[in-house]
């Protein structure tokens, strides 16, 4: 009896095509090598940078020559560096402020439905698509023109909120376009109506994701730069400092300030991070 009367199969017959180890190792290496440069030029800088801070150098460079914190001691005695902190953190809460103010009520205005719609809000989300620098020109111009005054909560504010504002609008839209109406109208049939009924039904669940887009906000407007420097007047934020003082002669301490800038950055990102993840799982 053969063997297959035996078992009472067929033999499953072997595929012809085998997969070459050298092809798929290959594409491996060129996977990983692709990730490994993409990381370095990534993250590269900022370690050099980290480093730096803690060279113990009256210059900005490698070697590192020892380790020392005296560029970071030493900051409290700048007084230009303090006061461009205090200005990006005043100017991102105002920027923060105005732009989820703007945002918050059109994107609620966009809940209704009206003629034009899809046009407006691609007016909305234009300052996204202009490059910086011609964003830039283009209000250096028009302020110019009008004759608006050139200042810290002047015109950098409206540039930056120009810019900002769309990306609060970004991130409130959806959130405001999933709010389930039914509550509402469970609301009103209660006898609640106009502020009464934003304040006590609709405020309290998007409030979480308000939080998490004013932070956002203030994170890009403490990092802008490009369309800051077109509109500045006498007073400067830190990234518009920090390339004065770049351009005109590199002090050591400037390592610190920027490992510190970044330092900022990355706390309020983790603070708007982890209230956008409450919002997203709260019931709608």
């Amino acid at each position: 009896m053969s063997a297959v009367a035996a078992t009472g199969s067929a033999p499953v017959a072997r595929s012809t095509f085998i997969r070459s180890p050298f092809r798929a190792s290959g594409w491996q290496v060129v996977l990983r090598g692709y990730i490994g440069l993409f990381l370095v030029f990534l993250y590269g800088p900022l370690v050099v940078l980290f480093v730096l801070s803690f060279n113990d150098s009256d210059t900005i460079g490698l070697p590192f020559r020892g380790f020392t914190l005296r560029w970071y001691t030493g900051l409290v005695h700048q007084r230009d560096i303090l006061l461009a902190l205090g200005n990006s953190i005043l100017l991102g809460v105002a920027v923060a402020v105005l732009s989820c103010l703007l945002a918050l009520t059109m994107a609620l205005g966009f809940r209704a439905t009206f003629s034009g719609k899809p046009l407006l809000l691609q007016i909305i989300l234009l300052p996204v698509i202009i490059p910086g620098v011609v964003g830039g020109i283009m209000l250096l111009i028009f302020l110019g023109y009008l004759g608006f005054p050139f200042g810290l909560f002047t015109s950098i504010l409206v540039a930056q909120a120009t810019y900002v504002m769309p990306f609060a609008f970004l991130t409130l839209y959806p959130r405001i376009q999933g709010f389930d109406k039914s509550l509402e109208e469970a609301a009103q049939d209660l006898g609640a109506e106009g502020l009464v009924l934003f304040r006590r039904i609709v405020l309290p669940i998007i409030m979480p994701g308000i939080l998490a887009t004013t932070i956002f906000c203030f994170t890009l407007s403490f990092d802008e730069f490009i369309r800051s420097v077109f509109v500045v007047g006498q007073d400067a934020t830190m990234p518009l400092l920090l390339w004065s003082v770049i351009t005109q002669n590199a002090e050591p301490y400037i390592p610190a300030v920027g490992v510190l800038n970044i330092a900022v950055s990355a706390v309020t990102s983790i603070i708007g991070f982890a209230l956008a993840a409450r919002a997203a799982r709260q019931p709608r």
